[in-house]
Parts: structure tokens; sequence; C-alpha cells
């Protein structure tokens, strides 16, 4: 199964980048301190932190402190302390609202996204949430330039 986690309002930047490699991260300007850990037992996820008081305090059967300020480290240090592969879910969860998202027939978009990304892009998928639209566009290879850059690589065949 999975790890999910649970990141602490401290650690923005890690909880969009753990989105973005399709790992489930709920986060929010109310999850920290013991809001965080409740929330935590409740959904049987692991907390990331950098609150060294939530050590001292009851904490759920799972806590990472995350060492670094710097995203990189933090998500350098979360991809080898649970073992993930950064590249297996790619931009297979909504960035906003976590939630897993879905393809979606590009003639369904037409009118929701700029004609010329319309007229451009032939795969589409949707947050059925939020209803946020995705496409692969040049966030992809940047995303992807990163993750080489803090040092994986994609495996052979992988699809952009």
């Amino acid at each position: 199964m999975a790890t999910r986690f649970a990141v602490d309002k401290m650690l923005g930047r890690l909880a969009n980048w753990l989105r973005i490699i399709g790992q489930d991260a709920t986060y929010g300007p109310h999850l920290s301190g013991r809001t965080l850990t409740r929330h935590a037992r409740s959904e049987g996820r692991t907390v990331l932190t950098r609150d060294h008081r939530l050590l001292r305090e009851a904490a759920p059967p799972a806590l990472q402190l995350i060492e670094s300020d710097h995203f990189r480290d933090q998500l350098r240090q979360v991809v080898e302390s649970f073992q993930l592969d950064p590249f297996a879910q790619l931009f297979t969860r909504c960035i906003r609202c976590n939630q897993p998202v879905v393809p979606v027939h590009k003639a369904a978009v037409e009118h929701r996204v700029p004609p010329y990304v319309f007229a451009s892009q032939e795969r589409f998928v949707c947050c059925p949430h939020c209803r946020r639209i995705y496409w692969p566009a040049t966030h992809d290879a940047r995303v992807r330039a990163e993750l080489r850059a803090m040092g994986w690589e994609a495996p052979t065949g992988a699809a952009h």
C-alpha cells in the first residue's frame, strides 16, 4: 500500500512537488501542530513536518521530520526515505486539491482551455473534484529536468 502524507502548512512547496510526482499529500493552512497529527491519525497518513515540538508530543504512528529548509533537499529526503520513484506516477494528481486526475476527451474541453492549447494538444486530464484541466506542455519538460537535476533519471522509454 502506498504511503499517504499529511504535510505541515510550513512545507507548501514540498506538498506541491509530492503531488506533481503523484503522491497523496494533504496540505493546507489549517494543518499544523495538533490539528496536523489528528488529521494524520484519522486518515492513516505519515506526517511530514519541520516542527521539532511534534516529536515530543503525542505523534501519530508515522512522523518524518524534514531536515532542510530547501524544497529540493526536502523532496530528496522524502523520495529516498520512502523509496519513491518520482517518475512512476508523474502528473497523476491535481496540484490544487490532491485528487487523482482522469483522462477526458478533447472535445469535452474545447470551451474550457485557450484556443491555442485546444489546437496544439491532444491529451487532457481533469480533476473530478475541482474540475481543473491539465495537458502536457512546457511545464512537463521543466519538471522532468528539475527531477533529473535532483539526481533522478526517468526509466528508459518513459512517456512524456
